[in-house]
C-alpha cells in the first residue's frame, strides 16, 4: 500500500522536474510512511512512497524484471500473489522480492496490458517499458486505489491523490464549476471529473497506454461490470459463499497485523467472521462508541459479537468536542468534497487502528449496493420499470398513486404528512416521467435531498455560479440512449459506479490513508461482483426479500439476530455533531474560499443547518464541508515551498 506519482513528457523531462517529483512525494507522505523511491528515463519519470504491509524488508519500489528493462510502482495489494507467483516461477520467471505487487512485473512480461485481467485485487499502477518505450497506467475495476491526472499539452502528470497535485504546484488551486455542481446535488464527486480544476480521475476499469516513441496516448476501459460474464445457474447463496469463502482466504494475507472495523450490522460482522476463519494470527475489531448516545452507539453489541468469534476488541469513543476540533483536518483528508457526516468516525476508526499498531483494517462496504441492502434501490427499479409502461402508454397517473405508511423519525414524518402520505410524491414523480428524456433513468434524483438541494442552491448559490452551471445536468450519469431493458443490472452499476466508488470507497480509502492504514473491503472483490451479476442475469432478486442471498450465503457463521436487527447503517448523531460544528465554523461561509470564488453569495449571517421543521438543510453542511475542503486546499497550496531548478539526472534514481 502506498501513493504514486509520476511524470510523462513527449518533449523530454525537464530542468526543475527532480524538485516537482520531491514536492508530488512529500505530499503523499501519509499514504507511505515508511520510506520511498523514484526512478526517471528521459521522458518518464516514476515513484512511490510505501506502506509497508507485504515483504516488510526487501518490497521497496521500483520493482523490476530480471533484465531490469521493466520498472514498476504500484499501490494496493495483489490478493492471489502466492498462486501467481508459483505460476510464473514454474514457467521460469525469478523473483527479487517477495511483494506482492511483484507479479505484476512479470505478468506484464508475458501478456502486456492482458496482465490486468489477470490480477485479483485493488491496484493503481504505473510501469515503464525501456525497450518497448512505452508507460501503462491503470487502475482496478472497482477503483479502490486512486489516480488523479494532470494533462497539459504532450504532458501528463499523476499522482494518487489531489493534495500531491496541488501541493506540489503541478495546477493551481480552481474549482471545477461542473463539478462543483454535482456535489451539491449528489453530495460526492462522481467520476470521472475532479472537483479541481485542470485534474480528472482514470476511471475505474480503466488504463492509459502511451508510446513515448512515437509519442500516441490511448486510454480505454478494459473492465466494466455490465460486461462481466453471461448468466450462472445454480443455487445462488452457494455460489456467494463459494466467492466469500475464497476471498476470506485472500484478504487477510499479511506480514503486519489485521483488524476488522465492527459495527453491529450485517457486513461488518460478515467480514469479521471471514477473518477469524482465515487469519493465521490474532485479528483486532474497532468499533465507534459516542459520548452520551445510546441510539446510535453499537460498541456494546459489536464487543458481544466479536467476544464470540475470540476477536480482541477496542471500544473507540468519539466525542463532540473532538468531531469540531477535527473538522478542518478531516475535510482535506478526503481529499475531495464529500459531505458524508460519517467522515469524523472513520476517521477516529482509522487512527485508532493506527495507534494500537494495526496497520490494516478489514471494512464491509459493497453488501448493501450488491445485495439489495437499501430500500429505496429496490424502489428505483420499480419506478423504472413504471416510467418504460409510461412511455409504452401502459401506465398513467393512477398507476403513480398510493398511500405510504408513515416513517418513524419526526422529520420524516412531517414530510410524509405535508406530502399527503405520498400523493404528492407520485404527481411529481408522474410529471417527471413525462418530462424528462425518454432515456434519463429514475435514480439518485428520487432523493428528497436533490430535490432540497434544488432549492437550497438558489438561495445560497451566487448568480454567477448559477449562470455558469446553468447547461449542466447532473442527470447525465444516469441518462443513455434508451431506458435499459433490465433497470435492475443498470441500478446495480450506477450504484457501484457511483454512490459505492465516489462515497464509500473514495472515503475509506482517503481516510485510512490519512493514518497511514491499509483498507480491504473483500466484499468489492471483483469475482464476487461478477457473480452477483451473473446470477442476476438469471435471476431478479430485487423481488425477494432483502439481502435473500447473502444471507443464504453465510447464515452459518452470521448468527440469525443480526440479520433481523433493524439497519442503522454507519450513523453518527449527526443532528448534535452538525449543530455544533456550524457554532464553530459556520462564519467561514460568510466570505470565505466559496465567496472569493463566486459559487456562494456573500452573506450577512450564515443560515441554520436546520429548517424550521428541525429537518437537514440539504445544501448547507454540503457547502460548509466544501469550504472546509476549499480553505485546506488553498493552505496547501500557499504553504508550500518553490520548486527549486536543479539539473535532471535522467536514467538514474532521483531521491
Amino acid at each position: 500500500m502506498c501513493g504514486i506519482y509520476g511524470i510523462i513528457d513527449r518533449g523530454g523531462l525537464r530542468h526543475g522536474d527532480p524538485a516537482l517529483l520531491s514536492a508530488l512525494a512529500r505530499n503523499l507522505e501519509h499514504r507511505g510512511p515508511d520510506g520511498g523511491d523514484q526512478f526517471a528515463s528521459d521522458r518518464a519519470a516514476i515513484g512511490m512512497r510505501r506502506l509497508s504491509i507485504i515483504d516488510l524488508a526487501g518490497g521497496m519500489q521500483p520493482l523490476w524484471n530480471e533484465r531490469r528493462t521493466i520498472a514498476l510502482v504500484a499501490n494496493g495489494e495483489v490478493y492471489d500473489f502466492v498462486e501467481r507467483r508459483k505460476e510464473l516461477e514454474s514457467r521460469g520467471h525469478r523473483f527479487a522480492t517477495g511483494s506482492d505487487c511483484e507479479v505484476i512485473v512479470h505478468l506484464y512480461e508475458e501478456l502486456g496490458s492482458g496482465c490486468l485481467e489477470r490480477l485479483r485485487g485493488m491496484f493503481a499502477f504505473a510501469l515503464l517499458d525501456l525497450e518497448k518505450r512505452t508507460v501503462l497506467i491503470a487502475r482496478d475495476r472497482l477503483g479502490e486505489k486512486p489516480l488523479y491526472l494532470a494533462e497539459r499539452g504532450d504532458r501528463i502528470v499523476f499522482a494518487s491523490e489531489l493534495q500531491s497535485l496541488v501541493g506540489a504546484g503541478v495546477v493551481p488551486f480552481a474549482l471545477d464549476e461542473a463539478a462543483v455542481l454535482d456535489y451539491f446535488m449528489w453530495d460526492f464527486v462522481p467520476e470521472p471529473r475532479s472537483a479541481v480544476l485542470g485534474t480528472r480521475k482514470l476511471p475505474a476499469g480503466s488504463c492509459l497506454e502511451i508510446s513515448l516513441d512515437p509519442w500516441q496516448v490511448r486510454e480505454r476501459r478494459w473492465w466494466s461490470i455490465l460486461d462481466s460474464p453471461p448468466e450462472i445457474a445454480g443455487d445462488p447463496g452457494e455460489h456467494v459463499a463459494g466467492v466469500l469463502d475464497e476471498v476470506g482466504r485472500l484478504i487477510v494475507r499479511s506480514d503486519v497485523p489485521i483488524g476488522v472495523a465492527l459495527s453491529s450490522g450485517i457486513d461488518s460482522s460478515m467480514v469479521a467472521s471471514l477473518a477469524r476463519r482465515n487469519a493465521s494470527g490474532e485479528v483486532h475489531a474497532f468499533t465507534v462508541g459516542y459520548e452520551g448516545s445510546s441510539q446510535y452507539d453499537e460498541s456494546a453489541l459489536a464487543a458481544e459479537y466479536a467476544g464470540r468469534l475470540g476477536i480482541r476488541h477496542h471500544r473507540v469513543r468519539l466525542e463532540k468536542r473532538r468531531v469540531v476540533e477535527d473538522f478542518a483536518r478531516m475535510c482535506r483528508a478526503r481529499d475531495e468534497p464529500n459531505s458524508d457526516i460519517t467522515g469524523p468516525a472513520y476517521l477516529a476508526l482509522m487512527e485508532a487502528s493506527r495507534a494500537a499498531g494495526v496497520p490494516v483494517l478489514i471494512f464491509g462496504q459493497g453488501g448493501d449496493e450488491l445485495f439489495w441492502g437499501y430500500p429505496w434501490t429496490i424502489e428505483a427499479v420499480r419506478d423504472n420499470l413504471r416510467k418504460i409502461d409510461l412511455l409504452a402508454g401502459r401506465a398513467g397517473l393512477p398507476s403513480y398513486l398510493r398511500l405510504r405508511r408513515p416513517p418513524r423519525s419526526y422529520g420524516e414524518g412531517v414530510t410524509w404528512a405535508l406530502h399527503a402520505a405520498g400523493l404528492v410524491d407520485g404527481v411529481r414523480a408522474w410529471r417527471r416521467d413525462r418530462t424528462s428524456p425518454p432515456g434519463q433513468m429514475v435514480f439518485w434524483d428520487r432523493h428528497a435531498s436533490w430535490r432540497r438541494a434544488e432549492a437550497g442552491l438558489r438561495d445560497l448559490a451566487s448568480p454567477g455560479f448559477l449562470k455558469r452551471v446553468g447547461g449542466i445536468r447532473p442527470e447525465r450519469h444516469f441518462t443513455y440512449a434508451a431506458l435499459p431493458e433490465r433497470p435492475d443490472l443498470a441500478i446495480t452499476d450506477l450504484l457501484v459506479r457511483t454512490y459505492l466508488l465516489c462515497n464509500g470507497i473514495n472515503q475509506a480509502d482517503r481516510l485510512s490513508m490519512a493514518a497511514s492504514v491499509e483498507c480491504r473491503l473483500p466484499l468489492v472483490d471483483y469475482r464476487l461482483v461478477e457473480t452477483v451479476i451473473g446470477l442476476r442475469r438469471r435471476l431478479e432478486d430485487w423481488k425477494l426479500p432483502r439481502r435473500r442471498w447473502l444471507r443464504d450465503a453465510v447464515e452459518e457463521h452470521v448468527p440469525r439476530e443480526i440479520f433481523d436487527r433493524r439497519k442503522r447503517g454507519f450513523t453518527p448523531p449527526w443532528r448534535g455533531w452538525t449543530q455544533a460544528i456550524f457554532d464553530a465554523h459556520g462564519e467561514h461561509l460568510r466570505s470565505g474560499v466559496l465567496a472569493e470564488m463566486d459559487v456562494v453569495r456573500r452573506l450577512d449571517r450564515v443560515p441554520s443547518p436546520f429548517d424550521p421543521l428541525g429537518r437537514p438543510a440539504q445544501v448547507m453542511m454540503p457547502a460548509l464541508m466544501l469550504e472546509a475542503w476549499a480553505r485546506g486546499m488553498r493552505e496547501l497550496e500557499r504553504s508550500q515551498p518553490a520548486p527549486a531548478s536543479l539539473p535532471f539526472p535522467g536514467g538514474r534514481r532521483v531521491r
